[in-house]
């Protein structure tokens, strides 16, 4: 496996993803955690001091750090701090008939007219998100709310100079050490107790910063990217697992049998480091209530001039995932492109060739 080669905070796999005692508070119990039929390993977690954190980040390999003071300024934010500070402006809220947040890109819904989103994005005023998170709560039923915006310039004055009191200057040495692109965004997430957003990648680097309440965090190094089975490139669901991690269907998706996740529990304070191409699976407690998170991502250090190999596991996800763009516009309906690769491939790199 990719992950957890380095520190082994506790080398015992769980059944499930039930325990793991090192990352135990008494903020919140086993119970409050979806049971799943994978085992998990605990990702470490240690000071931004400790030289292991740093081997870890430097392997791309996750790693929880727990004292860098990254969202200090931001540890007071809650739904009535926020109300009253964050501005007119509008926000991005995403409806889900359930508690899972099924993602998807607007833009590529074209290319599968069946496709039918199990969520809604919504624009409103903050004050009307908390009313709607407020009904919902009172109500009860399935419906769940999230917001995710971009932090920006429409933010009242006080979430501003919060912003500019993170500490930067850890994090932009974190950049710098190992030349990664630009900051492309501080992504604000808050969620309601229960919230799912189910396994996925992205093709940048993050560090998932906790502000209020606690989240699960399961995540699966890229070289388990056929087990995961992520929809097409062209699908609005795009990286993005198909598979139903609570009632998986082994006939369809049987590689995902062999799956190990690794997970840990973020609370107020802690940031995980999730390396680009990484999966993770982001839960917020059962009962936990409200989640408040700010995301920042990076772009991957550019392409080295000299290519070494073998290449790793991430070069081949990126590999795939061009093929995959190039094939379909090159045919000009991605519902081709799958009908090609089984072209080229059955009969032909299935066998053992003499």
């Amino acid at each position: 496996m990719a992950a957890a080669t380095v520190v082994e905070a506790d080398p015992t796999a769980t059944d499930g993803g039930t325990t793991f005692s090192e990352v135990h508070n008494s903020t919140w119990t086993d119970n409050q955690l979806r049971k799943y039929p994978f085992q998990t390993r605990a990702i470490p977690r240690l000071s931004h001091t400790d030289p292991r954190a740093e081997i870890l980040i430097d392997n791309e390999e996750p790693v929880v750090l727990t004292d860098t003071n990254l969202v200090f300024p931001a540890l007071k934010w809650d739904v009535n701090f926020l109300q009253d500070n964050i501005g007119n402006g509008d926000f991005s809220v995403y409806i889900a008939e359930n508690y899972k947040f099924l993602y998807y890109d607007e833009k590529k819904m074209a290319n599968f007219e069946n496709f039918v989103p199990k969520s809604q994005r919504v624009d409103m005023k903050f004050s009307e998100f908390v009313d709607k998170m407020q009904q919902t709560q009172q109500h009860g039923g399935e419906e769940r709310v999230y917001l995710q915006q971009t932090l920006n310039d429409t933010v009242g004055r006080n979430i501003v100079v919060d912003f500019l009191g993170f500490n930067w200057n850890w994090i932009n040495k974190q950049q710098a050490k190992r030349n990664w692109g630009q900051l492309t965004s501080n992504l604000l997430l808050i969620g309601m107790e229960g919230n799912v957003t189910p396994a996925h990648y992205d093709e940048q680097q993050n560090f998932f910063a906790q502000i209020r309440g606690h989240k699960r965090c399961i995540l699966f190094p890229p070289d388990q990217f056929e087990s995961l089975y992520p929809f097409p490139v062209h699908h609005p669901c795009d990286r993005q697992s198909q598979v139903d991690f609570e009632n998986p269907d082994y006939e369809k998706f049987p590689n995902f049998k062999n799956v190990i996740g690794y997970e840990a529990v973020v609370g107020p304070g802690d940031v995980l480091y999730i390396p680009m191409y990484w999966w993770h699976h982001i839960e917020s407690l059962l009962n936990g209530g409200v989640t408040i998170t700010v995301n920042f991502w990076y772009k991957g250090a550019p392409t080295p001039r000299r290519i070494e190999y073998p290449l790793k596991a991430h070069q081949k996800v990126a590999i795939m995932r061009n093929i995959e763009k190039m094939l379909g516009e090159a045919l000009g309906d991605p519902h081709e492109v799958g009908p090609l690769l089984n072209m080229m491939i059955k009969g032909r790199y299935d066998q053992g060739l003499s």
